[in-house]
């Protein structure tokens, strides 16, 4: 099979992994004439798919060939599709030449299993290998690492990949007992829990650097410590192929980032697959069901929310017609108007419209003097969202009705003064 062919139908393969961020790892590039590539985005041309996910990494799989049968998974042992694998040098070679030609900036891979999870981890490994060391290559790399794959194979990955990532695929234990059998829940936490460790050192060994540097001269230059996936790792979750609501899908990434220090986890929409088992869903959940869990996990990492108060509605299931920072707001009345001259940083980080850097903003301005309601716009404050919520010096909201009585949002002159 010719090189185009493999790429064909091993990049469509990977097409379903959407953790394939490349933010969060150190800075380098090969300016002085060192190395090839750079982690900094100056020069990188990106694409977009039809959803609008921006695509700047070379997402390949090194194979599609896999022993195991996971009913979900389009390149399961028993789905008729055309299989390929790629040698080693020939992800290298593609790499390097797609990085020459600006249309990336780094690498994800990941693969089937073949033979054996260490069998498999040890060629992805040595892609990463070989483009750091033998080419020098400075850009990102993200490695998918296998969960039963051996601690010192992880060690290995870690030193040359800037972000690793094990993948749930599924919110619950149960979920992934009954669409994927031969996958070990335990297995991927213990490997999760391993990555964690060795980040978690390598970061103290940094941290302990500036003081050996400060040293007096007279001693040894000590070695600098080695980096281990300085960006961290990621995990992804499919939504919509159990009957695993929102209030659960949060649930579970919360405990995620709580116990293993997790960079993101990712949220992936089921999508029908052709020879699809009994077991799995006829129609794809809706994009904007996605959509919605991105947010709530924005508002667990960054506004304080947790993850038991985002999802309110009985069947456990977040809206889709408002995203869920409106959604709460509308459901807590009680809470508002906010006074934008008083209230804590807490509380303006629940008001609809405004975002972190708003907030700094409004909080940094009111040290001055008081706020009043022609400075919003100043500060870049969308006033069409954040106004009915409220209250600051020249604005009032007027009174709002209790929460059974409130219109319906889907009507256009309420959208336009929320959103």
């Amino acid at each position: 099979m010719d090189l185009q062919r493999k790429l064909a139908i091993l990049a469509d393969a990977a097409k379903y992994d959407a953790s394939c961020a490349s933010s969060g790892t150190s800075k380098r590039d090969s300016v002085g004439g060192r190395g090839i590539g750079s982690t900094e985005g100056a020069g990188i041309c990106h694409s977009y798919a039809p959803d609008g996910r921006c695509i700047s990494l070379l997402k390949i799989l090194l194979t599609n060939h896999c022993q195991y049968d996971c009913l979900y998974c389009v390149n399961r042992s028993s789905s008729n599709v055309p299989r390929a694998r790629f040698q080693v040098e020939e992800v290298v070679q593609l790499t390097l030449d797609f990085y020459r030609r600006n249309c990336i900036e780094g690498l994800f891979l990941s693969s089937g299993i073949v033979k054996s999870p260490d069998h498999t981890m040890e060629q992805v490994i040595e892609v990463a290998r070989s483009l750091r060391e033998d080419h020098d290559f400075r850009g990102y790399i993200h490695l998918k690492t296998i969960p039963d794959a051996s601690d010192d194979l992880i060690a290995r990955a870690g030193r040359y990949a800037d972000r690793l990532s094990i993948n749930v695929e599924l919110p619950t234990v149960d979920g992934l007992e009954a669409l994927a059998p031969e996958k070990n829940a335990g297995a991927i936490r213990r490997s999760m829990g391993r990555l964690r460790l060795h980040i978690d050192a390598a970061q103290d060994d940094q941290r302990q650097q500036p003081a050996i540097r400060a040293l007096p001269a007279a001693r040894p230059k000590a070695a600098r410590p080695p980096r281990f996936a300085p960006a961290g790792q990621s995990t992804q979750m499919i939504v919509g192929a159990d009957t695993t609501d929102d209030r659960g899908i949060l649930a579970s990434s919360a405990h995620l980032y709580g116990a293993y220090r997790l960079k993101r986890v990712y949220y992936s929409a089921f999508s029908p697959i052709p020879d699809a088992a009994r077991a799995l869903p006829l129609r794809a959940p809706p994009l904007m069901r996605e959509h919605r869990l991105y947010q709530a996990d924005w508002l667990m990492r960054f506004y304080g929310f947790e993850h038991d108060e985002i999802v309110a509605a009985p069947d456990g299931l977040l809206r889709l017609d408002v995203d869920p920072k409106l959604a709460w707001a509308l459901a807590h009345a009680e809470q508002f108007p906010v006074d934008l001259n008083r209230a804590p940083r807490e509380l303006l980080l629940r008001v609809p419209g405004l975002g972190v850097k708003a907030v700094m903003r409004l909080l940094q301005a009111r040290r001055v003097r008081r706020l009043r309601a022609e400075d919003l716009q100043r500060l870049h404050v969308p006033t069409r969202k954040v106004l009915p919520f409220v209250c600051v010096d020249g604005h009032r909201p007027a009174a709002r009705a209790p929460a059974a009585a409130q219109p319906d949002l889907r009507r256009p002159q309420l959208q336009e003064a929320l959103f």
